[in-house]
């Protein structure tokens, strides 16, 4: 099967080798032409426009989109738009927001393009170990690429599948990006306290590779997380300042829109924002609070 990949950056690049090493034939455009250069290496075509790529690719066509939400996204569909034709697919790999996909499912399919959003998570080990891919959008659309999402994912039968209409599978990706937002505080938090009981020497790569065969909290992240102290058992030089892709936000609005309690994603999601502040106003005022109401000291920057 062959299909059309917009975007070469790291993960589009790794899930067009994958693609390419299953035997489908990918033609791949990015402005960058080094980006385009290294997907040749590795096997796939390239075009130096979008109209070239989508000239290459034979009809109906396929094309996946791999390139920052927003408006990066539209402006994408609306260069496409004149190049495909009735029967076409268009896919949204990134992380759309669903309500964004929902409208653009609306506006393509009124020109009986096929729309897919898949929600992509696998971040830089998808080319080896293969990407979780939650699908939204019709379901005569989405069988026909299903060697494409076959390919993709671990294994041709599972880690893969479609969850709904267009913007369900968004919807679900975003709220598997929540609930991971979850799972790194926990831990973060967990080793913390081990790393703060210095009187016992903890060992902290130990444990988490103790931690990783046969405990309840085993999982892939704590593998990372076995792999990151091993490396760097003190986290030495990494600063802490923790960034957010948007979907964790999105996230807690819809908890809040739907009337769902959803304290951990939340918190997490806020402590992510307090990291950012090197200096923080709220912190000084509860200090000044403490001494005003108790005399406690207050210590000085």
């Amino acid at each position: 099967m062959e299909l059309g990949m917009i975007g070469l950056g790291r993960m589009g690049a790794n899930m067009t080798q994958r693609l390419t090493r299953g035997g489908h034939r990918v033609v791949g455009y990015d402005p960058n032409p080094r980006a385009r250069a290294d997907v040749e290496r590795n096997g796939a075509a390239s075009a130096a426009s979008l109209d070239a790529l989508v000239s290459s690719l034979r009809p109906p066509r396929a094309v996946w989109m791999m390139v920052p939400a927003g408006e990066a996204t539209d402006s994408t569909i609306a260069s496409l738009m004149p190049l495909l034709a009735a029967g076409d697919t268009l896919i949204d790999g990134g992380n759309s927001n669903y309500k964004d996909t929902m409208r653009r499912a609306t506006a393509v399919g009124e020109k009986q393009i096929s729309y897919i959003d898949s929600g992509t998570s696998g971040g830089i080990w998808g080319l080896d170990e293969g990407y979780s891919l939650m699908i939204g959008g019709d379901e005569a659309a989405v069988e026909r690429l299903r060697p494409i999402f076959a390919a993709l994912a671990p294994a041709p039968d599972r880690g893969w599948g479609r969850v709904g209409p267009a913007g369900a599978g968004h919807f679900t990706k975003m709220i598997h990006n929540g609930i991971e937002y979850g799972l790194m505080q926990a831990y973060a938090e967990g080793f913390a306290i081990l790393q703060h009981k210095r009187e016992f020497g903890l060992d902290l790569h130990r444990i988490a590779e103790i931690w990783r065969h046969g405990s309840v909290v085993r999982s892939w992240l704590l593998d990372l997380t076995a792999n990151a102290l091993e490396a760097n058992p003190t986290l030495e030089g990494i600063a802490p300042f923790v960034d957010d892709s948007g979907e964790g936000r999105w996230t807690a609005a819809e908890a809040i829109a739907l009337d769902v309690p959803a304290p951990v994603i939340t918190l997490s999601l806020l402590e992510r924002l307090r990291s950012r502040e090197a200096s923080s106003f709220a912190d000084k005022l509860l200090a000044a609070m403490r001494h005003q109401f108790g005399g406690h000291p207050i210590k000085t920057e």
